[in-house]
């Protein structure tokens, strides 16, 4: 009989809402079960990575707001148990609940865990988010090379979020997904690149419109662009949009060469499609173009588009139509008047709308970066008028601009190489790598004409004896000759640090130096290019009586070829304020094997009277 009044006791409290302490007790038991915290998926919502012992984890998340748990920076279980508690928390928190706050983490949760119910706070800034950001598809973006910046020089990285097919102007309303440096507008390219390397700056992601970056990439500094759209389903889509919102605002340690923009999309993606491995391959450095071939690699791209900056748009416009015009598309730009001249009456009615074209485009470009002038803006609107008034002519000829090979199809920025030397009747081998990029003799097809940038190149010397020692470190050694003519006026120029061999005193010495130089350069025929600069160097070299010593100097040379055998040949004259003089012509030759294999001619005569020396070398070089 006692037993029976205990019945309707037990069904009413079976029907008892269960307290939020029990919820997170039974949802911390069963993760405790699956062991929940060592699961891949979870590391990469909270960007762990295996620490510096043996089982230890450490997040890359350099932001106390990004964890629940005290430790959770460090404690996977611990951050796990404490989220766990945290989304049983009073729905009165708002915005601030941790529902609201890390919605892929509950997603993922709500997967693994019968969760049962929570409490359901009131997410109004995440609603208002993803009514903006309604992503159903992503796009890979690549900015490409810019000399003119430390923080673009190797190119750049981010996403494209698209809510549907992207058509027809469609990708203008898409938003973009950024990773990037909080710069100090006031530090200078120098102080930028050694807080970059240091570490010295924080990074956050931003999501912003695109038409935005097409404004900064492809008008303000003049980049092609290429996108790459990825195979990643609507679900993947909203887990990645889902993990942007958690990390907004949250601060990133940013590192130029390896935590860098192009690390952090990788991050992204791996959140997006569980199962994903992409940042194990680049345990030293993420150049951007490389994590674009390890995204082609994991099957994750289905396409390629180009779209051209606004100074690559002109160039084809130019070649379009005669040398002689140009003269007169220069005029008409600057005086739209002449538009009613005989002169341009005269043409034929598709090439007179080709010129105006031009004329407009080039106006647009001289505006780049500069405040709106009201008097240009009534010359490009006339333009425009006059363009729309030729519309059936230039649709008849205005073909896309066709691109040069892209990014991706470039030999890899990891650079080895064996070669074999004479020199002063002496012999020895050489052996190299360079950690990145791209040298003006080597096999040009996806990189910029007449640019040069190698970061970290190490080359050692062994002699017949077997002795080892360094044959030449280049730090950094970055040169952009980009042409000159009357419609584009770049400045070349050239800086290099590292340590190198030089004759003096009738014996060799290893030498520290910096140098660098301005000038310009000319197309000769084809991509074929002659150059000159102004150098100045300062080196220290045990040789001299007066080991530090500045020079001022002059080189200049021709870059040939583009095809599978290239050539840059080159003299240059330092005159040190000892008075010593140096001269040396090199003259180097690269024949293509393949994408990743070429052979290395060099010839290097140098005179530093009263000693002159001449080397010969053969390298074989594997790119990866």
């Amino acid at each position: 009989m006692r037993h029976l009044t205990l019945v309707p006791l037990l069904i009413v409290l079976l029907f008892l809402p269960v307290s939020p302490a029990r919820a997170a007790d039974d949802a911390w038991a069963q993760a405790q079960a699956l062991e929940l915290w060592q699961r891949n998926e979870w590391r990469k919502l909270v960007h762990y990575k295996p620490g510096k012992w043996p089982g230890s984890w450490s997040s890359q998340a350099d932001d106390s707001r990004f964890f629940l748990a005290a430790d959770g920076d460090s404690n996977p279980r611990a951050e796990l148990q404490a989220t766990l508690e945290a989304f049983t928390a009073p729905a009165e928190l708002g915005n601030e609940h941790a529902q609201c706050r890390f919605v892929a983490r509950l997603a993922w949760l709500r997967r693994e865990l019968a969760l049962g119910e929570l409490p359901q706070p009131d997410c109004a800034e995440y609603r208002e988010f993803r009514s903006l950001v309604q992503a159903t598809q992503a796009v890979l973006v690549f900015p490409s090379y810019y000399l003119n910046s430390p923080s673009s020089m190797f190119g750049h990285t981010l996403l494209r979020l698209d809510s549907g097919a992207a058509d027809g102007g469609a990708e203008y309303l898409s938003f973009a997904a950024n990773f990037g440096a909080l710069v100090d507008p006031g530090d200078n390219s120098l102080f930028y690149a050694f807080r970059g390397l240091t570490g010295g700056y924080r990074g956050q992601f931003e999501v912003d419109q695109y038409y935005k970056k097409i404004r900064e990439y492809n008008h303000g500094e003049n980049r092609d662009i290429w996108e790459y759209p990825l195979n990643l389903s609507a679900e993947e889509t909203g887990r990645l949009v889902e993990h942007l919102w958690e990390l907004r605002k949250i601060n990133f340690a940013y590192y130029f060469f390896d935590e860098n923009c192009s690390y952090r999309i990788l991050e992204l993606l791996e959140v997006a499609r569980p199962g994903l491995d992409l940042t194990s391959g680049f345990p030293l450095t993420a150049i951007p173009i490389d994590t674009v071939r390890a995204v082609q690699d994991a099957g994750l791209v289905r396409d390629k588009h180009f779209r051209p900056a606004q100074g690559t748009v002109l160039k084809q416009r130019l070649d379009d139509m005669p040398p002689e015009l140009y003269p007169l598309v220069i005029q008409v730009s600057a005086h739209p008047e002449r538009l009613d001249s005989a002169e341009l009456r005269a043409l034929d009615p598709v090439l007179r709308a080709r010129l105006i074209e031009a004329a407009y485009k080039y106006l647009r470009y001289k505006q780049t970066g500069e405040e709106r002038d009201p008097e240009i803006a009534q010359r490009s609107f006339r333009l425009l008028q006059a363009m729309q008034a030729h519309a059936p002519e230039l649709a008849q000829t205005q073909a896309p601009v066709e691109p040069a090979a892209s990014p991706d199809m470039s030999h890899g920025s990891r650079r080895l190489s064996a070669g074999v030397w004479r020199e002063e009747r002496q012999d020895y081998l050489t052996l190299g790598l360079r950690m990145s990029l791209h040298s003006l003799p080597e096999n040009r097809a996806g990189f910029p004409a007449g640019a040069q940038i190698n970061i970290g190149n190490l080359e050692l010397r062994v002699e017949d004896d077997g002795e080892v020692d360094i044959n030449r470190l280049d730090l950094v050694d970055i040169l952009s000759l980009s042409p000159r003519d009357r419609f584009f006026k770049p400045l070349s120029w050239a800086v290099n640090t590292g340590v190198e061999r030089q004759w003096a005193g009738g014996r060799e010495h290893r030498v520290a130096q910096v140098n660098g130089g301005v000038g310009a350069t000319r197309t000769l025929w084809a991509d074929n290019r002659v150059y000159g600069l102004f150098t100045g160097r300062l080196e220290h070299n045990h040789g001299f009586e007066d080991p530090l010593q500045p020079a001022i100097g002059a080189r200049g040379g021709l870059l040939l070829g583009g095809g599978k055998l290239t050539a840059v040949w080159e003299a240059g004259v330092d005159q040190f304020a000892n008075g010593q003089t140096r001269t040396r012509v090199d003259l180097q030759q690269n024949l293509r094997l393949s994408r990743n294999q070429a052979l290395h001619l060099q010839l290097l005569w140098r005179d530093q009277r009263p000693d002159d020396t001449l080397a010969v070398g053969l390298r074989y070089q594997y790119y990866y």
